[in-house]
């Protein structure tokens, strides 16, 4: 019966939303039903912000309202960042998309599985070098077989990886989080910088503030990400958050990270001065499914080429879409990680698609 009456809700507000409503409301009533204490979205052109909104509370149960300010863990849409990094430095003339991980850290390869000996810094960004996948929830290695600081971790946590075996199955690519956790530490060896001072360096540049973990871990009114039980994530130290930096850490608004994902369309519009259209196009397209830190398809309806990624670490999600045919791009994040969730931002982005993906 339940279930019977949320339908009849939901078909309710969707057959009756107009384009003389915004979409502030339509989206808002999603959120409302389908439990997402903050959900923040914004549609952009390359040189406009067309559509951009904070709606709900930072914290379940809170009077913290939504801001444009609240920071977001983006989970692997920090690899869209983590490839751009590498695609300047390729630039820049630092590194190469064939050096092998191996010239550059000698010192693991006895100990490492000869099914990566030839592993390159394309293969890694590109999800080619069939690295096994590792999230959050994995239980070894534990803490207390990684040690160090903070880079010495994630060189010794991608020692280990390197040890594993290699995946077997065949696809086009294999997901792979630590991919870009080796891929992070080429970067580091490279530019002589860890990968967070990378980061930040590129924020300075772009005049976007990136950080790192939680966005509570240092105010507590910042944005809370919730589990699937609706349960607010205490501000905590992660240890595996750090091992993860470059392939899932990073936190970012909206309101900033939509600069980064303008400064896509303009470099594939060719309007960056510092890359190139095709350098921009090697990263969102070049390759079958998955290129260089993007995904991509072809819309059945509309016949237009989008790029995406998504990102879902644990108590957060974030979505972008971008098309550089219509100019066009659609970026939502949230602070809780749930099915309800998902099925929420699925109608969203339905409708945005109905509307602005033409």
């Amino acid at each position: 019966m339940q279930n019977i009456i949320l339908s009849t809700f939901l078909n309710f507000i969707i057959l009756n939303f107009s384009y003389g409503q915004t979409i502030e409301k339509f989206v808002d009533s999603i959120r409302i039903v389908y439990k997402i204490p903050e959900l923040n979205y914004a549609i952009v052109s390359s040189d406009k912000i067309l559509e951009m909104k904070a709606l709900g509370t930072k914290k379940i149960n809170s009077e913290l309202k939504a801001e444009l300010t609240d920071k977001f863990r983006i989970g692997s849409n920090t690899k869209t960042v983590t490839s751009y990094i590498a695609t300047i430095l390729v630039k820049e003339g630092k590194i190469k998309w064939d050096t092998k991980f191996f010239d550059l850290y000698p010192e693991l390869k006895s100990k490492s599985n000869e099914a990566y000996y030839e592993i390159t810094l394309q293969d890694l960004i590109t999800f080619r070098a069939n690295i096994i996948s590792w999230s959050y929830g994995n239980e070894t290695p534990t803490k207390d077989e990684i040690n160090g600081n903070e880079q010495e971790q994630r060189y010794n946590f991608v020692s280990w990886i390197l040890q594993q075996k290699p995946v077997e199955e065949k696809k086009e690519y294999y997901w792979s989080n630590p991919s870009y956790v080796i891929a992070g530490l080429m970067l580091e060896k490279a530019s002589g910088k860890d990968y967070k001072t990378l980061v930040t360096e590129l924020g300075e540049n772009l005049k976007i503030e990136f950080d790192f973990g939680q966005p509570n871990l240092n105010n507590n009114n910042q944005t809370w990400g919730h589990n699937h039980k609706f349960e607010a994530e205490k501000p905590t130290e992660n240890f595996k958050l750090n091992w993860l930096s470059s392939a899932g850490n990073i936190n970012v608004s909206i309101l900033d990270y939509t600069k980064f994902i303008q400064l896509q369309l303009n470099g594939l519009l060719g309007k960056s001065e510092k890359l190139s259209a095709e350098e921009f196009d090697l990263m969102h397209y070049s390759l079958p499914e998955f290129a260089y830190g993007w995904q991509w398809y072809i819309d059945e309806n509309s016949k237009l080429k989008y790029s995406y990624h998504e990102g879902n670490p644990g108590t957060f999600l974030s979505k972008v879409y971008l098309c550089k045919e219509s100019n066009k791009a659609f970026i939502i994040f949230t602070n809780i990680q749930s099915d309800e969730a998902e099925n929420g931002l699925e109608i969203i982005l339905d409708k945005i698609f109905s509307i602005y993906g033409n």
